[in-house]
């Protein structure tokens, strides 16, 4: 056994799939706010572009440590203790993004929060901001704890019955309030759509240990391949064309009507209505998810191909993905020193070289930690 302060053994390519998320999470929030930016690296909320394929790549990976070491606690007899563990951990993340987000109320004088009152503070507090990627994490994780250890098909069931679940909703006025309010990757709700990248990295690692030698790249690739095509299929859904005299994309004539049943594919900028069958990473739509999910697969696969059989390794990667959490919370600080003097209108230039730093500085963090044997765990 390994000491306390170190990982236990390592999946080489989990590792370096979750360090490139990582990578992946520094890239697209430090530079999305820049003018600078290629939009195919921001954020959008009416199509998925790359920034939008990073948190489900978080929380598949989430999904794939989940299934491995519930079922390893479980194997060693102790069934309540490996509920309550993931119970703690959990509870911990919800915790900690509640220190790191905050809540939606703040108020300068007792006589505010008289007014407000318990009603209105639970009301108004819990709408937006706390609702960010730990505590998506940790609500998601506990959301699938009864059907983590159980078979494929009740796992598959569960993510789409969460999935149907979320969009009925979504229907009876969640999407109305989540695009107007609005929330953040789903809001209070989107553990229900953030089930899918878990479940699917569940699945991935069933498929990893069932495989010889643990390289199941076909297989990956087939369910990733078949989860974005329906990803997509989902988004084609929305058959509204924009009036005669509304322009919705930006690279729409004035006075086009689009027609036929296609979408514009993903990470291109739409030309019909945004509705709920749009992929938004803030409407947290099933579309997204599911194609979000799939995109993951596909990712992982090509680590699984690059790191198993072949034994390549990118040491950055090694670093953030083996202390990611560590990571998300230094990121945060490094932007905050470097960003007051990086105006959104920068050139290009200058933004490349704001960003270089941060990555140094983020690198130089987790790599001090690394050296030092610290990883923080949950």
């Amino acid at each position: 056994m390994p000491p306390d302060n170190q990982p236990p053994q390592r999946i080489e390519s989990l590792d370096q799939f979750r360090g490139y998320t990582v990578a992946g999470m520094f890239l697209v929030n430090f530079i999305g706010a820049y003018a600078a930016t290629p939009a195919l690296l921001k954020h959008h909320n009416t199509y998925c572009s790359y920034a939008d394929t990073i948190m489900p790549q978080f929380l598949f990976a989430v999904g794939f440590a989940y299934r491995l070491t519930m079922l390893r606690r479980l194997a060693a007899g102790d069934g309540r203790s490996a509920f309550l563990v993931a119970l703690k951990r959990n509870l911990g993340l919800i915790l900690l993004g509640f220190v790191i987000y905050h809540l939606d109320v703040a108020t300068r004088a007792w006589a505010e929060l008289s007014a407000l009152g318990v009603g209105g503070f639970l009301k108004n507090a819990f709408q937006r901001t706390l609702f960010q990627a730990l505590v998506h994490i940790g609500v998601t994780s506990l959301w699938v704890m009864p059907v983590i250890a159980r078979g494929a098909g009740v796992r598959i069931a569960f993510a789409i019955a969460s999935a149907a679940a979320f969009h009925l909703l979504s229907q009876a006025g969640y999407y109305d309030f989540a695009m107007g309010r609005p929330v953040i990757d789903g809001g209070p709700l989107g553990f229900l759509t953030w089930t899918i990248p878990l479940i699917a990295g569940s699945l991935a690692h069933d498929a990893m240990m069932a495989a010889p030698d643990r390289k199941p790249i076909t297989p990956l690739l087939k369910w990733g391949a078949a989860l974005m095509l329906l990803g997509y299929v989902l988004a084609c859904l929305n058959l509204q064309a924009p009036p005669a005299d509304v322009t919705i994309g930006p690279k729409l004539a004035e006075g086009a009507v689009v027609s036929g049943v296609l979408v514009e594919p993903p990470f291109v900028p739409p030309t019909r209505p945004i509705n709920i069958w749009t992929m938004s990473q803030r409407a947290g739509s099933v579309s997204y998810l599911v194609f979000g999910a799939g995109f993951s697969l596909v990712v992982f696969a090509a680590f699984v191909w690059a790191c198993d059989p072949r034994g390549w390794r990118l040491a950055v990667f090694t670093t953030f993905g083996t202390n990611a959490l560590a990571g998300y919370i230094i990121h945060d600080l490094v932007a905050g020193a470097i960003k007051p003097w990086t105006p959104r209108d920068a050139p290009g230039w200058f933004v490349f070289l704001a960003l270089s730093l941060f990555m140094l500085l983020c690198w130089l963090f987790v790599r001090a930690l690394e050296k030092n044997r610290i990883y923080l765990r949950m």
